[in-house]
């Protein structure tokens, strides 16, 4: 313990320990602010330049002139853009990254790939644009003309088996439900219903709106209908007037108002005498 002593009284000892004190921050501060900040490229970036919309060779020349370097990610086919156009980029445009990076592209491929085109036709329009889209085909124009079923698919622009380029756009003539030709409205007055809406539909002309009202008629037979028309353009709408069940009550009812048929008991045993009497004679 002595010799413990004698070395806490030695300045020497304490020359030793602060110089080496010293000497561990001046590393540590040359570390940390010389030899770190080379190694990691500390305060030294490249701004990742917009390659999008240029072509493959032009995109790495001007990552190469940024001192990146690149891979091809992927291949899709975009009709937006032509062969070899870069589609997509990461990094994103503007972004900070370290010297030599890599960054990852998107190209257009020179060869889009193929679909087979779907028959639409007799479809309703709704159907047909699901089954486009199912088959990777694209909904173009559309345009109406007169046919009886309404929204129904009459034509397609692209023939229905060809093989075609994915993503195509195919222009579709859709029925507005009114025919181009005067048909004539069938005699329906006292038909059932089911009999007059197959007449109906026969002539070319569709039963609309079913109205029902009391009647001493049939139950279910048809009244009247309107528009009250000897011809009508094909395809429009009839509303039928069809008779329900009348309520007998009321009937009944009605009959009995104002009528007393009650007969007293001596009244009937009078009535009783006379025709006897009158059978004796």
């Amino acid at each position: 313990m002595d010799w413990i002593k004698q070395l806490l009284k030695n300045k020497w000892f304490y020359y030793i320990l602060g110089g080496g004190t010293l000497f561990a921050i001046l590393v540590g501060a040359l570390a940390n602010f010389i030899i770190m900040p080379e190694y990691t490229n500390y305060n030294e970036g490249v701004t990742v330049p917009d390659v999008t919309k240029i072509t493959l060779e032009d995109a790495r020349m001007l990552l190469t002139d940024y001192g990146l370097r690149y891979e091809v990610l992927d291949r899709r086919a975009n009709s937006a853009y032509p062969a070899n156009y870069i589609i997509d980029q990461s990094p994103q445009p503007l972004q900070l990254v370290k010297p030599n990076r890599k960054v990852y592209l998107t190209v257009n491929t020179e060869v889009r790939p193929k679909a087979v085109v779907p028959k639409v036709v007799d479809l309703s329009f709704r159907n047909a644009r699901i089954q486009l889209e199912n088959y990777g085909f694209t909904l173009g124009t559309t345009s109406y003309e007169s046919s009886r079923f309404r929204n129904t698919v009459l034509r397609q622009s692209l023939t229905p088996g060809d093989t075609v380029d994915r993503g195509e756009a195919v222009n579709l003539v859709i029925s507005d439900g009114l025919g181009d030709r005067i048909v004539t409205v069938p005699d329906i007055l006292g038909l059932r219903l089911s009999q007059a809406q197959q007449r109906v539909r026969q002539a070319g002309l569709r039963v609309g709106e079913i109205r029902y009202q009391p009647s001493r008629e049939e139950p279910n037979t048809v009244l009247s209908f309107s528009p009250n028309a000897e011809e009508l353009t094909e395809g429009e709408e009839l509303t039928l007037l069809v008779a329900e069940r009348f309520d007998a009550r009321e009937e009944i009812e009605s009959a009995a108002v104002g009528a007393d048929t009650t007969i007293s008991a001596s009244d009937t045993l009078r009535i009783m005498r006379q025709d006897s009497t009158s059978n004796n004679n």
